[in-house]
């Protein structure tokens, strides 16, 4: 049976340095975050320990493949909510904490855009009259960079990899018709014989092979890296690359549901016989983005072929008899489970029969309407600028400046909810231990990462305390502990008794 999808979201934001002097992208960043933690009563580090991302799922890595670098010099800091705020490639980027449902990674991910709005607003008052920091929430700077978006899913370490590989690829080169972001013309490798006016995703231009470890170069659909932070003899923590960051929580809520069904259905093998293997997926996942008429159709490896909203069928239909014959506790239950399967319906019938309707609700789709405005009312041509800078605009995380702030967007959570994430933990999952262990017990930690929590009580030697299981050290296995514990010493103290 499969286990509890345990999931989240990391987020590389863009930024943009309005000042006569220069500043790298990393200095800047650095001063994003650095002037957001100073507000706080003490900044944890993160713990490196645990890191391994030269890792290969396949058990060896291809010749030459670069796997990210540990970049343990610049800014990483852990905060109550449980999530990780840091540097990375030039990038801040927000790590939510873990969750137990897809509404939950909503949740997170939408306070993870607040925390980067109030560290623009603390660097603003460090720099000089006039100068500011711009933080956008997308993928490409516009000139052959691209930045991702990476999603996370618990898995079964029993799991065949290879398995993952054939039956997941199909899903994510397709889903991006209900998930991409959007995106005005295209950067990498362009075709000036037949150029792209806009696509569905921002990403999809940027993969270039089927398989591999790599997340900057030679960007991979299905990415091996094996780094579980978990058990590693029980899970595997699928590392997904290939979306893109959305503002729409309705695209979240898919991207993140959608997936952790698709998983679960490929760990239990559940096949409903039909195999759609794709023929060339690294094809596929960009002819897709190019057509957002969605007539383009996917050429699967039995020579069969239908678009990416037939696809998505085809696994919807898959789904509805998987949760009738084993349920979707998986995905944080019954209920849960079976809103991420009405939404997902709804939403490609909208594809299916007028793909407007769904404006309020898809990121591309919202995006392309607004393109489409403004270039009919001022004539212009594709090639023009000011379709690029609108197009930069709709992700600007500054509420007076965003096109998307400005949309009749659809709401999953509420703002009083999203504002007590900003230093809340989930309570299902183990990131509410490490929360509260920071809100608490700042004084006497030293660091922390996604399994442990290193203690400094003062007279005895620092304690390391292990969290391997995801689901453990939720509000319900230690709310009262904390409660009772009047200090980390008695904490420690429980824990080992």
């Amino acid at each position: 049976m499969a286990i509890a999808k345990v999931c989240g979201i990391e987020t590389e934001y863009g930024v943009l340095v309005v000042s006569p002097d220069e500043m790298s992208p990393t200095t800047a960043s650095s001063l994003l975050i650095n002037a957001y933690v100073a507000r706080l009563e003490r900044k944890i580090g993160w713990d490196f320990e645990d890191e391994s991302p030269q890792l290969d799922a396949r058990g060896f890595a291809r010749e030459g493949s670069m796997p990210p670098e540990v970049e343990t010099h610049l800014v990483n800091a852990v905060l109550t909510n449980g999530a990780r705020y840091y540097v990375d490639h030039a990038h801040p980027e927000y790590s939510t904490p873990e969750c137990s449902t897809p509404l939950e990674v909503v949740l997170h991910d939408r306070a993870g855009e607040v925390v980067l709005r109030r560290s623009m607003e603390a660097a603003k008052r460090l720099l000089p009259p006039g100068d500011e920091i711009i933080v956008h929430k997308n993928n490409s700077d516009g000139k052959g960079n691209s930045y991702g978006c990476h999603e996370n899913y618990l898995l079964d370490r029993q799991l065949p990899f290879a398995r993952v590989v054939q039956r997941l690829t199909p899903h994510l080169v397709t889903r991006q018709v209900y998930c991409g972001a959007g995106k005005v013309g295209q950067e990498n490798g362009a075709d000036p014989g037949s150029p792209v006016r806009f696509q569905i995703s921002q990403r999809a231009d940027f993969f270039e092979e089927e398989v591999g470890l790599e997340t900057t170069l030679k960007r991979p659909i299905i990415n091996t890296r094996d780094e579980p932070h978990a058990d590693p003899q029980k899970y595997r923590r699928l590392h997904v690359i290939v979306g893109d960051a959305n503002l729409s929580e309705v695209a979240t809520f898919l991207k993140v549901g959608v997936t952790a069904i698709v998983l679960a259905m490929i760990e239990d093998d559940f096949d409903a016989g039909r195999d759609l293997t794709l023929a060339s997926p690294v094809a596929a996942i960009r002819g897709v983005s190019h057509d957002p008429g969605l007539d383009a159709l996917v050429e699967l490896a039995s020579g069969a072929r239908l678009t990416a909203v037939d696809l998505q069928w085809e696994l919807h239909g898959l789904a509805r008899k998987y949760a009738e014959e084993r349920g979707l506790e998986f995905v944080g239950g019954e209920e849960a489970g079976s809103m991420v399967l009405d939404r997902w319906e709804r939403v490609l019938q909208g594809l299916e029969t007028e793909p407007e309707s769904l404006a309020g609700e898809v990121d591309w789709i919202a995006k392309k309407r607004l393109v489409d405005g403004y270039r009919e009312r001022h004539r212009l041509e594709w090639s023009d600028q000011r379709l690029n800078a609108l197009d930069l605009q709709y992700h600007d995380l500054r509420p007076e400046k965003s096109l998307f702030a400005r949309l009749d967007m659809e709401r999953l959570v509420a703002e009083p909810a999203v504002e007590r994430a900003v230093t809340e933990p989930p309570e299902t999952t183990r990131a509410y231990f490490r929360g509260r262990c920071l809100a608490m017990f700042s004084a006497a930690i030293v660091a922390a990462n996604w399994d442990s929590v290193v203690f400094d009580v003062g007279h005895d030697p620092l304690r390391r305390v292990p969290m391997m299981e995801p689901l453990r050290g939720t509000a319900k296995h230690v709310a009262t502990l904390f409660e009772e514990c009047e200090g980390p010493a008695e904490l420690l103290r429980r824990l080992g008794s």
